[in-house]
């Protein structure tokens, strides 16, 4: 399982647009921890930390703790909104998990072989249909991400999902076909000729 960040949190007793902006001048942003069969909790999160986690990698993928008035949360951002302009943190979502939760994330795909790959080596390229696949996923194990190995694709070889070796408990969220994942596509200029032959 990935685990990913911890932050400590208040309790937010104001809300509205003139509270959120007095918090940005303190550093901090509002945020809201839902889900979980419990009452919502808003929440004010340190700007600096919690930019730094979105910025690491797998802000939304990864399971984090927040702590608030010593309680501790597992959660999941599932939503996070930027300043238009500025590009930075306005306010996030998290959803609170337990052991038995199954949640709907994007899992990152990995590409293994391509230095061996005989349709790259021959001069093909590598067409990356989808860099993530959506799934259905336990809340405490998921997946870092999914391989799909180029070991035998040739020239005209479409990767499927079929073909990738889904981690235990987690399936795509497409079930009514065998989607593409990647395609080895001739290059532009055709398939070059063997310099020996």
């Amino acid at each position: 399982m990935a685990t990913g960040f911890e932050l400590k949190a208040s309790v937010r007793n104001r809300v509205g647009k003139g509270a959120a902006r007095a918090l940005r001048r303190e550093g901090l942003i509002p945020a809201v921890i839902y889900g979980d069969k419990k009452a919502a909790l808003p929440i004010t999160i340190p700007l600096k930390e919690t930019t730094l986690a979105l910025h690491k990698g797998g802000f939304l993928t990864h399971i984090s703790t927040i702590e608030v008035e010593g309680e501790k949360h597992q959660v999941i951002a599932k939503d996070y909104q930027l300043h238009p302009v500025r590009d930075e943190l306005v306010h996030v979502d998290f959803l609170r998990v337990s052991a038995d939760a199954k949640l709907t994330v994007e899992i990152p795909v990995h590409f293994l072989n391509q230095d061996t790959c005989p349709g790259l080596k021959a001069g093909g390229v590598l067409n990356i249909v989808r860099h993530a696949v959506e799934m259905i996923v336990p809340a405490l194990s998921i997946p870092e991400f999914i391989e799909v190995d180029l070991a035998k694709a040739k020239i005209g070889d479409s990767l499927h999902i079929s073909a990738v070796k889904v981690p235990e408990g987690c399936h795509p969220t497409i079930t009514d076909r065998d989607f593409t994942i990647a395609t080895i596509a001739a290059p532009a200029g055709g398939v070059k000729e063997d310099a020996a032959g």
